[in-house]
């Protein structure tokens, strides 16, 4: 008996088949080779078309089943894990209108802020739990506002796992989870935000139906049984954005609890019990997969975007580009504490919304030629992003998420000793490193829906867990140190 969890990215679409009961992933494959491509028609315009989405999950759907020679009728669910804040748009004939309008896509930051204004503050905030700033909602607003007569043929408001879900299986529905990513969900009405939609003249029916994550969400068509080489009939019982997946698959369920990746951008996900929001909309609030009107798990997001693709410069354009990222690891860590007084700051990869929106460069200090090497800036370089998460995280314990454990992927910046030591460190949270993606996270998750699981325990109780790093409190002086004199710089 096995699960199927695809993960459709902005650069591949990745597909995983676990073994139920052994809770053991038996292959992943992942398609373009290389990254698809994004659209650019105008400049901070980002677009892809969602037939990509799909001929990549139906080659890596293809890959799997080559390789693994499991019978189609033995794959008991399919889970989906999407690139968040996408929006798709269908006709009556489920036909797409326009090209995607993707996460990374700003045209619709005017409109947002424009609503955030003249709806109020404190209305947005305490109904929505974030600005209406550049996500789904007023992306349509753009496409109302630019392209009125495409609008008016708008059947249904889809995002990116939403579409996916509907080729599966010709249903058209949603869940909680997914329109407050989009900024369409009332947390204190707990329904879809009318308020929202009424502002910008949206009607309430193109809302497409709304399913828990955990459920039967349609069964898979004849027809794209055929493309896909699967079974006619195979239920779609599991649905979420990356990051509230992310934290699923490391098995982030309750208050307290914190999920982070740290790629070429970083991202701290923490659970709260209450609908609590960010006053300077620093980090973004939204329902977590169990959220529920009876019992409320928020998830509250920071996302760096100068992180690992910092360390990647460095790499790139020094002399270090000849050694291997364990090297450089290495390498960083004969430097002491505090770099011997340098500090980086990571921002060069856009505006920083936990800065409140500000642009900043990455910027080095108290670089000393005749004393510091290149020991010191790769050190320095890791202490400054660590330094940077623990920036955003006392902002999220500001709003009373008080942080005990973080769990993370054996992946990225966690690969570094020195990185993953420095944070457990400073922030005084243990680490905890999991042999996961948000593919098999995803199967995990439609084995839960589909009630082969009886619940989360019995989900991720076969999780392999690589590794535990604890604080060193012999060592946190020295960090807070450095990390004031960090701040300063800020």
């Amino acid at each position: 008996m096995y699960l199927l969890g695809y993960d459709i990215g902005s650069s591949s679409v990745k597909a995983s088949l676990l073994d139920a009961q052994s809770g053991e992933c038996l292959y992943t494959a992942f398609s373009p080779a290389t990254e698809m491509s994004i659209q650019a028609p105008q400049a901070a315009w980002a677009e892809q078309d969602p037939e990509d989405w799909w001929q990549n999950l139906k080659i890596a759907t293809k890959q799997i089943l080559s390789h693994t020679r499991v019978e189609p009728d033995s794959i008991k669910a399919i889970g989906i894990s999407y690139q968040m804040h996408g929006l798709v748009l269908v006709d009556k004939q489920q036909k797409v209108l326009r090209p995607a309008i993707i996460w990374c896509d700003s045209r619709a930051v005017p409109y947002g802020e424009k609503a955030f204004r003249e709806l109020g503050q404190e209305r947005c905030l305490s109904h929505l739990l974030n600005s209406p700033g550049n996500f789904t909602a007023a992306k349509l607003a753009w496409v109302k506002d630019k392209e009125p007569g495409l609008f008016e043929k708008i059947d249904k408001i889809l995002l990116p796992g939403d579409y996916i879900a509907l080729r599966l299986s010709g249903e058209a529905v949603t869940t909680a989870s997914g329109l407050s990513e989009g900024i369409f969900w009332d947390f204190k009405n707990h329904q879809p935000a009318d308020f929202i939609l009424d502002y910008w003249g949206i009607d309430r029916d193109r809302i497409p139906e709304i399913l828990p994550s955990f459920s039967e969400q349609g069964r898979l068509l004849a027809s794209a049984a055929e493309e896909l080489g699967l079974s006619r009939g195979t239920p779609i019982c599991y649905r979420a954005g990356d990051q509230p997946n992310n934290a699923l698959s490391l098995n982030v369920f309750n208050p307290g609890e914190i999920a982070a990746t740290a790629g070429t951008s970083g991202v701290v996900y923490g659970l709260n019990d209450s609908l609590a929001y960010d006053p300077k909309s620093r980090v973004n609030s939204f329902a977590h997969v169990n959220h529920s009107a009876e019992a409320s798990r928020i998830g509250v997001l920071l996302c760096i975007n100068g992180t690992g693709i910092l360390n990647a410069w460095l790499k790139r354009n020094s002399a270090s580009n000849n050694l291997s990222y364990a090297q450089l690891n290495e390498l960083a860590a004969q430097a002491p504490i505090g770099a011997d007084g340098i500090s980086i700051l990571p921002f060069g990869n856009g505006s920083e919304r936990m800065l409140e929106n500000k642009a900043s460069s990455c910027s080095i200090h108290g670089l000393q030629f005749n004393r510091h090497s290149q020991a010191h800036l790769l050190r320095a370089a890791q202490e400054g992003i660590v330094f940077a998460f623990a920036y955003g995280m006392e902002i999220m314990q500001s709003m009373g998420i008080n942080t005990r454990l973080i769990r993370a992927g054996h992946a990225n910046m966690f690969l570094s000793p020195l990185f993953r030591e420095s944070l457990a460190t400073l922030s005084g949270a243990s680490i905890e490193l999991y042999d996961t993606d948000g593919s098999i996270g995803a199967a995990r998750g439609a084995g839960i829906g589909a009630g082969i699981y009886s619940g989360t325990q019995e989900a991720f109780g076969k999780l392999k867990k690589i590794t535990r790093i604890n604080p060193n409190p012999t060592e946190q002086a020295a960090y807070m140190e450095a990390y004031s004199r960090w701040k300063q710089y800020i």
